[in-house]
């Protein structure tokens, strides 16, 4: 093993951030086969494979990784020099995290963290998927539902509140429910039955079984337009469906599903000081916003 070269680890820095050696190569200003090259410098160099093809692309070994941490320490290096502000953050952060949790929580935390860091770039990847085993791409996820990991950190971010919900409108038409029995009666906005990949988002339907489909989508963004538009009775964050006047909850002491959101991190990932700074800024938002996401913030007040 010999000294690495610094240009060589920065290759590797952006190949595991992106996960592809073409996006790599966009992000750096160089080409697909200067990339590849300087991998292949890099793993003559250690003496060994610094990643391997994966389901979602290219990973990290174990010797990869060692050497990703040393890359984070050389462009915070690099960063220093062009730096007039040594104490601001830069550098590219990717998370992934559902609809909901991404426009209403991330995006805020993360543009008051960007007002006194200009050179830091957050990335949002919004899906609604199980914790990923590689995390190819990503430096941490928020995910529904404890999961279960391999070389990752999973840690309880908080808890939000599914609730019933119809417009205004529907129920003077339809009449309001006053059981779990006439709550039946009416069709139901939620997820896509059958490709949902969430066990945790699979609950609410056990409560409500008998009901039927009425407008079903993978976006929860859909699910609150559509239940506001009068197509049924919508299972919705309260979070998201208590902004809206026209929306009235119903049966809140009998239809009340708690679901958790999880933060998936490697360890190594959080030694780097932007993505700490993110994650930290996540944590704060999620607590402040607790009344919110248990459906007890007092709506007369919006």
């Amino acid at each position: 093993m010999v000294a690495p070269n610094a240009q060589d680890l920065l290759v590797l820095r952006a190949v595991a951030q992106t996960g592809r050696f073409t996006t790599a190569a966009e992000t750096l200003g160089l080409n697909h086969t200067t990339v590849s090259r300087r991998i292949a410098a890099l793993e003559k160099a250690l003496g060994g494979h610094v990643l391997s093809r994966g389901a979602g692309g290219w990973e990290l070994t174990d010797l990869g990784r060692r050497a990703a941490d040393a890359a984070e320490t050389v462009a915070a290096a690099v960063d220093l020099l062009g730096d007039d502000d040594l104490g601001a953050l830069s550098g590219v952060v990717r998370m992934s995290a559902t609809d909901g949790f991404s426009a209403f929580i991330a995006a805020p935390a993360f543009a008051r963290l960007r007002n006194g860091n200009p050179r830091l770039r957050i990335e949002i990847v919004a899906a609604t998927r199980r914790a990923s085993q590689t995390r190819t791409g990503l430096d941490f996820e928020v995910v529904v539902g404890e999961p279960q990991v391999h070389r990752a950190e999973a840690t309880r971010l908080g808890t939000y509140v599914l609730g019933l919900y119809a417009s205004r409108r529907y129920l003077a038409e339809h009449g309001t429910p006053s059981d779990l029995a006439g709550v039946v009666a009416h069709p139901l906005v939620y997820f896509i039955d059958s490709m949902l990949q969430v066990d945790s988002l699979d609950a609410p339907r056990r409560l409500l079984p008998a009901m039927r489909d009425a407008l079903s989508s993978t976006n929860v963004f859909v699910h609150v337009e559509a239940t506001r538009a009068g197509a049924g009775l919508g299972l919705l964050p309260c979070f998201m469906a208590d902004r809206h006047p026209d929306l009235v909850r119903i049966l809140p002491e009998l239809v009340a599903e708690r679901l958790d959101y999880w933060l998936v991190v490697r360890p190594d990932a959080l030694r780097q000081p932007a993505v700490a700074a993110v994650v930290e800024a996540l944590r704060e938002a999620t607590r402040a916003l607790e009344p919110d996401l248990l459906g007890r913030r007092d709506r007369s007040a919006r």
